[in-house]
């Protein structure tokens, strides 16, 4: 039944697109208008069907998406797909760092916030969740390249890896795109941590955002826990706070962040696209900033259409990943 639900869902979310996308007029004016004499213009927007009523083009269009054709974009004439498949492998790259990040900052510190629970450190705590989550991503990302690449000149300021770097992964006859693997079959230690470098304050920048949602989260479900009776009896019998929160609370309290990835997912798309763009991270996120830039909205509305879809089908397979952990859960 769960399953179901993606394909109205989808549905939904492709038509506030096209209908965003189309409310600024027919596409190819928005990405050639005064740059293309008026004959040639109308000659593109006819030759592109956009001269017909708007409820044929959606129809259309809704035909394409469920044939698996996102579109093709107008300044460069591309497939979306094609860029989907040559960028989408960094966004997935800087998503899965940006991951590591969140956990790593947010599980522990929810645990500290649970154990001095109404305390100063878990005021300090909570204040600290708050800025993670309420700073724009571009922000954060600036004061990390001010501090730790302008000032420190210990990182590096932008890109996925070093010229040198790219050159020796691109020449890999079994190149995938995701650096860190490419990096790691060159055989090259210099290559993997000249891509880890790159990939460090990309993925805290972005990390950050999520790791503040985790923090409450662990740290709501870490005090319920504390508050149950096979808790409040094993206190009893003498176990210390540290324990307990260690052994008795810490394993219930990560189900519910198991159920929140499918979100954050979300999140973290919408935080690469300024994530990427601060940067240079050439993914995902940085091609849908230079169409959007361009008034491509072709392209926009293809690129937001499949992140659309990857969201659906990541809330459903960690739905299914959530049922499966925790027998409570049902679908």
């Amino acid at each position: 039944m769960r399953a179901l639900l993606i394909i109205p869902t989808v549905f939904i979310l492709v038509t506030l697109v096209f209908v965003l996308m189309r409310s600024t007029g027919d596409p190819i004016t928005a990405a050639l208008g005064g740059r293309l004499p008026a004959d040639q213009l109308q000659e593109r927007i006819a030759e592109a069907g956009y001269d017909r009523p708007l409820i044929v083009q959606y129809l259309e269009y809704l035909g394409q998406i469920f044939s698996g054709n996102f579109g093709t974009t107008i300044t460069d004439n591309r497939q979306v797909t094609e860029i989907l498949l040559t960028y989408g492998t960094a966004t997935l790259e800087l998503v899965f760092y940006s991951l590591i990040v969140a956990f790593v900052i947010g599980i522990p510190l929810g645990l500290v916030a649970a154990y001095f629970r109404d305390k100063g450190q878990d005021a300090v705590l909570r204040v600290f969740a708050i800025l993670c989550y309420a700073t724009p991503v571009f922000f954060a990302g600036l004061l990390l390249k001010l501090v730790f690449a302008v000032w420190l000149k210990a990182l590096p300021v932008a890109g996925r890896a070093s010229t040198g770097a790219q050159i020796q992964m691109e020449v890999l006859p079994n190149e995938t795109g995701i650096y860190t693997i490419d990096a790691i079959m060159t055989g090259d230690p210099a290559v993997l941590g000249d891509v880890l470098a790159h990939a460090v304050l990309p993925a805290i920048a972005l990390g950050l955002l999520t790791a503040g949602v985790f923090l409450r989260l662990v740290r709501t479900n870490v005090i319920g826990t504390l508050s149950t009776d096979y808790v409040d009896a094993a206190r009893s019998r003498g176990v210390s706070e540290l324990r307990l929160v260690r052994k008795h609370a810490y394993r219930p309290a990560l189900i519910p962040i198991i159920t929140v990835i499918g979100l954050q997912i979300a999140l973290l798309l919408g935080g690469a696209v300024l994530t990427e763009t601060t940067f240079e991270w050439k993914g995902l996120g940085f091609q849908l900033s230079e169409y959007l830039q361009a008034r491509d909205f072709v392209a926009v509305q293809g690129i937001v259409a499949l992140l659309a879809v990857i969201v659906a089908v990541t809330n459903f397979v960690v739905d299914i990943i959530a049922a499966l952990i925790d027998p409570r859960v049902r679908y």
